[in-house]
This record gives C-alpha cells, structure tokens and sequence, in this order.
C-alpha cells in the first residue's frame, strides 16, 4: 500500500511539474530539415510577458499569423493540430494573447486590457516576425475575437500585412449578438425545448442587464445545444477543446488551469467594450487583399452579417469562401478544406 501512494504521488508531482513543449517537425525519414523550426516562446509583448508558438518545415516560408478568439479563448494546442498539414507552406505562428491560456498573467495589468491594447500587441508581435524571419511583410488571420482585434491592426499599419483573413468574422458586435439571440429562441422554440425558451425570455435581448456575464454564457449554451457553434454538435465546441486541452503537450497542468480562468476573466474585462465594435463604420477599407472564411451555419457570429460587411468592404481585392458543413470554427470543421483553399488559392496570390 505504500509503495502504491508513493508511485501515485511521484506520478502526480511529474505531472504537476512536466513543462511544455511543442513536438519537433518530423519531414522524410524522420529526419528534422535544418530550416524547420518547432518552437514554444515566451517573449515581451507591451510591456508583458506573452507565449508564441512556431512551426514550420521551412523558415523561409511566408508568416502566417493566427489571432484566437474570445476574448480569451486560447487556440495554441488546438489550432498546432488544424495547421499541421500547412507547415510545409508556411511559417504558421499561434500566439496566447494577454490573460489567455499560457500568458494568463499578463492579465493582472488590468489596465492593458483593452482594444487598443490587443491590436498594439498584434502590431508589435508582427514586426518582431517579419524582422526575425527577413520578411517584409506577414498574413495575418484572425477568428471571431481576434477577428476585430486583427482587422483593426491591419488597418492601422497596413505595411505589415500582404494579406488579412477573416475567419467567423465580427462586424456589428451588438447587432450580431441580437441576431444570435432571436435565432437561438427561433430554434427552442422549434424544438419545443421550454425550459430553454423561458431562460431566453426571462434574460430579454442583448444588451443583458445585471449579471449580464451569466446570461450571456447561458445563450451561448444553447445555441451550441442547436449547432449555431459547432454544426452537428449539440456541445458546442466543448468536447473539441477539451480533447485538445488534455492531450496537448505545449500546456502544463497550471496553463490548463489558466486556460479557463483566461476566458471567464478575459470575458468580464473585455466583451462590454467588444460590444461597442462597429467595423462598417471603424473598418470601412483595407489596403491589403482580404479573405472572408465563413460557416454557413454560424449563429455565434451570424455569418449572414459577416457577409454583408464583406460585401460593404472596400479591399483592392477580396473572396469570400462559404464553409457549407460549418458553423462558427470553419477552420477546425473543415480542416482539410480550409487548408486547401490556403495552399491553392491564397498562398499563389500573396508576396511577402
């Protein structure tokens, strides 16, 4: 029996301890190229200390930088396995933005979270790229979140980017959020699913008042029971996640932790603000190609807004491509097809 607690307690203290790591690029035989690059980096971003992560079979690869969702809602070890395929063509970048997953600290300036805060860091993140990898310009994507924080960046500093892409992207957060409210109750009610119709009736449409935070989590929920999130999935994203999470190898049992109070307490800081974004009237042009990557079935961030913004958008040139089998995570609904359309469409078209 003791030799048993023991080994329980030398398992549990490993586990405790292990750090991260992200695994080394595997190419033919096995053998590692000596231009690949599979690294887990913690540099200084605004002041703070922020995680990226790089990967790629050829440093001489155009940059392509991923900006995750949220507020808060680190993609780091989910998007390492979506993007797999494309480090044969890219130098692909996931970063944990402040007060997510394994930058969780960065949190604790409270007075840097903020908008223009994120796009600084995106701004800055991207001139440390390009300058440490000799380019002169990087691609950026941002999801849902980072999919306001990034368009903004681009727009600021356009000489930074050869291309933006839009994936779930944000438009009219308050009016997409109305949409994603009538539609979640338009689809409980369909169900006759009256425990959920009544929750939605007695929060009212947003803007939610009083424990507003509450009621926001509480539509998502259901939305996600109706695959408004996930398409098929009446979990939302959740299992998805959680499975990255636990079998992720760049994570320690403490960013695991981190990882949820990052988007709950990233959520409070930050959404209120998020809520007064109005990119038909903040974003009307970029100088740079765009790329709109949408899922049909998105209710989270109602693509049929999306679109309209695309359609309003003034690029010097841009497409749209509609996920048909996806809701809000094209890029992880459809992996193989999103990375097609990187490689065979995107990636001819841009100079880095």
């Amino acid at each position: 029996m003791y030799i048993v607690l023991v080994i329980i307690i030398v398992i549990i203290l490993v586990v405790l301890l292990m750090p991260g790591y992200t695994q080394k690029i595997k190419k033919a035989g096995d053998a590692q190229g000596q231009k690949s690059i599979a690294e887990l980096k913690k540099i200084k971003i605004g002041d703070s200390f922020q995680w990226i992560m790089i990967r790629s079979e050829n440093i001489d690869n155009p940059i392509l930088l991923f900006v995750h969702g949220g507020p808060g809602t680190s993609q780091l070890t989910q998007m390492k396995n979506n993007t797999k395929p494309i480090e044969k063509y890219f130098t692909v970048v996931n970063w944990d933005q402040r007060g997510a997953g394994k930058s969780f600290s960065a949190i604790h300036d409270k007075s840097k979270m903020n908008i223009n805060q994120f796009v600084s860091d995106i701004n800055e993140l991207s001139e440390y790229l390009a300058k440490r990898f000799n380019k002169n310009k990087i691609i950026l994507a941002g999801h849902s979140w980072g999919s306001v924080i990034g368009i903004l960046a681009v727009s600021q500093k356009p000489e930074l980017y050869s291309a933006y892409i839009g994936i779930g992207q944000m438009s009219n957060v308050m009016e997409s959020e109305k949409i994603s409210y009538e539609w979640t109750l338009q689809q409980a009610e369909l169900a006759n699913d009256v425990k959920s119709v009544k929750k939605l009736i007695d929060m009212g449409s947003p803007p939610y008042q009083g424990e507003w935070s509450k009621k926001f989590i509480a539509q998502r929920h259901i939305l996600g029971k109706y695959g408004g999130e996930y398409y098929g999935s009446k979990i939302g994203a959740f299992g998805h996640v959680i499975m990255n999470l636990v079998l992720s190898t760049e994570y320690t049992f403490l960013d695991r932790i981190n990882f949820f109070r990052g988007i709950f307490d990233s959520l409070e800081l930050l959404f209120p603000e998020l809520l007064n974004v109005n990119l038909f009237e903040q974003v009307p042009e970029l100088k740079v190609p765009v790329w709109f990557m949408l899922g049909r079935h998105d209710y989270e961030v109602p693509s049929l807004l999306s679109a309209k913004y695309f359609d309003f958008l003034k690029a010097p040139d841009k497409t749209l491509y509609w996920f048909e089998n996806s809701s809000h995570l094209p890029n992880t609904e459809e992996r193989d097809l999103f990375n097609q359309i990187l490689v065979e469409k995107i990636l001819p078209e841009i100079k880095c």
